[in-house]
């Protein structure tokens, strides 16, 4: 394990943003380091309450131990069900960090990252579901490329598809510098052979400047597929805005074009489909008041943690 599990973005801003009543009800629904968690528990009263929510088990080794607080072992697809099994009917303020956590991207074994030699698994819940190699070995190439295209943004998703599935015929790409090598068109085995053993008994791979940002691109969309991210986020904010009170804020912090376009219109117009519904005089129905319309870290926050560098912030108040 990694001794920084997590830096969370914006920690002052994203705070600032749930205006914290000290006797509320709040939901990290993305516990991952605890840093957010941490930090409205301590603006909570003892009469105060926070759920954070998490799938990951590895987050576990970041518990609390606090009256006022409960972990909840889930997706937050399912954050009506698991607050309908707590008893509770209406919340305060609702965070959601959507960026993924250094640990994932740091631990070769989970396969997040293409930086190291490993096998291809980007679950989030390691318990179950399928993993990235799965899906490399048996979607069809037009569904291969659709994934590539809407979730990775890369306009030669179909060259990849086809590369992938060509290879695949040969032998089963079940590691990250196998899939490496088929999109670079590099021989088998030369991205292993140029790798850099690490401490840790893993391989770093060394990867050319210019082809990083494909690549990137390329995992983004496997871990949001694997994951059914935009699934995921489409629950739980259908659920959030019932589950707000008047007056309750619910902040989100997005990494990605397609994540934050869904935010943007989700809080703007209360529904999923960004639709602005008006009144007979023109004026926008809508169950929320935006309060922060995509606010990005500071130079000085960046200089700090680069990973910053893509969030957005967004906020909102529950009006009706």
């Amino acid at each position: 394990m990694n001794e920084i599990y997590h830096i969370p973005a914006m920690l002052r801003e994203t705070i600032q943003g749930l205006n914290i009543q000290p006797d509320g009800l709040y939901v990290d629904v993305t516990f991952g380091g605890g840093g957010h968690s941490r930090a409205i528990l301590q603006q909570l009263s003892e009469q105060g309450k926070l759920y954070s929510f998490d799938q990951d088990v590895d987050t576990l080794q970041n518990a609390m131990h606090q009256d006022n607080w409960q972990f909840v072992h889930g997706n937050f697809r399912y954050l009506r069900n698991f607050m309908d099994y707590y008893g509770v009917e209406q919340i305060d303020g609702l965070l959601a960090d959507l960026g993924v956590s250094f640990h994932h991207f740091d631990c070769p074994e989970r396969g997040f990252s293409f930086r190291f030699s490993a096998p291809l698994d980007m679950r989030m819940n390691q318990t179950g579901g399928k993993t990235a190699a799965d899906i490399l070995n048996t979607y069809s190439e037009e569904d291969l490329a659709r994934v590539l295209y809407i979730y990775g943004e890369l306009k030669n998703s179909r060259q990849i598809a086809k590369k992938i599935v060509k290879a695949r015929g040969q032998k089963a790409i079940e590691r990250t510098e196998e899939l490496v090598e088929v999109v670079m068109g590099r021989p088998v085995g030369v991205m292993d052979a140029a790798s850099q053993l690490l401490d840790n008994g893993y391989r770093e791979l060394d990867i050319p400047a210019g082809a990083k940002k494909d690549l990137a691109r390329l995992f983004q969309a496997l871990r949001i597929e694997v994951n059914d991210e935009m699934g995921a986020l489409r629950e739980m904010l259908l659920a959030a805005k019932d589950l707000l009170k008047p007056g309750g804020r619910i902040v989100i912090l997005t990494y990605h074009s397609l994540e934050d376009r869904m935010v943007k219109n989700f809080l703007r117009s209360g529904n999923l489909e960004g639709k602005i519904e008006k009144d007979f005089y023109g004026n926008i129905l809508s169950p929320f008041k935006v309060i922060e319309k995509g606010l990005t870290a500071s130079e000085e926050e960046v200089e700090r943690n680069p990973r910053a560098r893509s969030a957005k912030l967004r906020v909102a108040e529950k009006i009706v």
